[in-house]
């Protein structure tokens, strides 16, 4: 198994396609992908841009559909909700399809959608993308960073970093053998300084600040709880993501 690791959706290959592809947009949209399907939403179909949200959801049923709409960290007027994982309980989304555009975590599936095999990431469901990994064992793997309107953003590439570690610990594979380029050994590093600390990480990190202004700390404490959801949003169609 090789791994590869990118910072944002602009820096990823173009000439080519691994054999499976993750998207990790942790603050917010993969946390929120995890945490609908989990709470029983029948799919999540996302869109890079809004106005194609609004249309293609529109020919389904009102009462099966969510539209979740972000910018900036958020809400788009017009929308049902947000990029808030508090906004999924089942109560909302059993039964429904998410229909969802963010600043970055929807670029990033969108830019990965030609992959045979296509996975959401977020820390609070690491494990269950990394045992799906393991089961599988795709030769070449990317794990794509939604980063911040195309910068580097430290909550994602520490996602990496903890899915990168725990491969590497379960296949017993050596790191120079493992990783496919410079990135992964960085976001292991970053991984392995900030693990027991990730919340104030997430506080530190730009992306976080943003969403402190917006009085999103619950957001913060929830999107750095690992390991507490066992499901892994797997793509069935382009664009369209359900529970493994």
């Amino acid at each position: 198994m090789k791994l590869y690791i990118y910072h944002t959706p602009e820096l990823t290959p173009s000439d080519r396609v691994p054999d499976c592809a993750i998207a990790v947009d942790v603050l917010r949209a993969t946390s929120t992908m995890a945490t609908a399907l989990n709470a029983g939403a029948e799919a999540v179909q996302v869109f890079s841009d809004i106005n194609e949200l609004m249309q293609v959801s529109e020919a389904w049923p009102a009462h099966k559909r969510l539209r979740a709409g972000e910018r900036g960290g958020a809400q788009v007027e017009g929308c049902d909700m947000g990029n808030s994982p508090f906004d999924c309980t089942p109560e909302r989304v059993k039964e429904s399809r998410l229909f969802i555009s963010t600043t970055n975590g929807t670029r990033a599936l969108q830019c990965i959608q030609k992959a045979p095999i296509v996975l959401a990431a977020a820390l609070i469901n690491r494990q269950a993308v990394v045992d799906f990994i393991l089961e599988q064992k795709p030769e070449t793997v990317w794990i794509v960073a939604s980063g911040w309107e195309g910068s580097f953003s430290l909550e994602d590439t520490v996602c990496a970093g903890a899915i990168a570690h725990s491969l590497i610990a379960a296949t017993g594979l050596k790191i120079g053998e493992f990783a496919g380029n410079d990135e992964v050994i960085g976001a292991i590093a970053l991984y392995e300084q900030w693990k027991d600390d990730l919340l104030q990480l997430m506080r530190l990190a730009s992306h976080g600040q943003r969403l402190l202004r917006l009085n999103r700390d619950e957001d913060l404490k929830y999107c750095c709880d690992m390991d507490i959801l066992d499901v892994v949003p797997i793509q069935k169609e382009p664009g369209v993501l359900v529970k493994n």
